[in-house]
């Protein structure tokens, strides 16, 4: 698939969830993997949009590829944005999820929860570039 340049706005986030229904359909992704691929992405894209962008008083572009091969479905999302690996936001969190239900704060799991939803999550800094790397096992059968 050809990749989509979008500008970093909130208003990207219908194009980009478009884009990862054609490509899961493309790899033959079941309805529960697509929508697991969907919400880590979106999950990225609009910490991207508000915190790599908005709140750090930035603008640029989000760009989405998909890369499908026999055993995979990858999605590459890439910004210009503040530096943030969200890798680190699932340590975090992971450690959240660990405490008491009485003792963890309200929200803050999103990054953790979207990630489980894919077989791979990678993050990569590239001069001035995050890219987000999710990979998608596609069934053999």
């Amino acid at each position: 698939m050809e990749a989509l340049v979008l500008p970093g706005t909130l208003d990207a986030l219908d194009p980009i969830a478009d884009y990862i229904k054609m490509a899961a359909q493309e790899a033959g992704l079941d309805s529960r993997a697509t929508y697991r691929l969907r919400l880590a992405v979106d999950e990225i894209a609009t910490n991207i949009i508000t915190h790599g962008y908005a709140e750090a008083g930035c603008e640029g572009n989000i760009e989405i590829a998909a890369i499908l091969d026999a055993k995979s479905l990858t999605i590459h999302l890439e910004d210009t944005g503040i530096t943030y690996d969200p890798s680190r936001a699932i340590a975090t969190e992971e450690e959240t999820i660990l405490k008491p239900l009485a003792d963890r704060p309200i929200g803050g799991l999103g990054v953790y929860l979207a990630i489980q939803g894919v077989n791979r999550f990678i993050y990569e800094r590239e001069g001035n570039r995050n890219r987000n790397i999710f990979v998608v096992y596609r069934d053999p059968a």
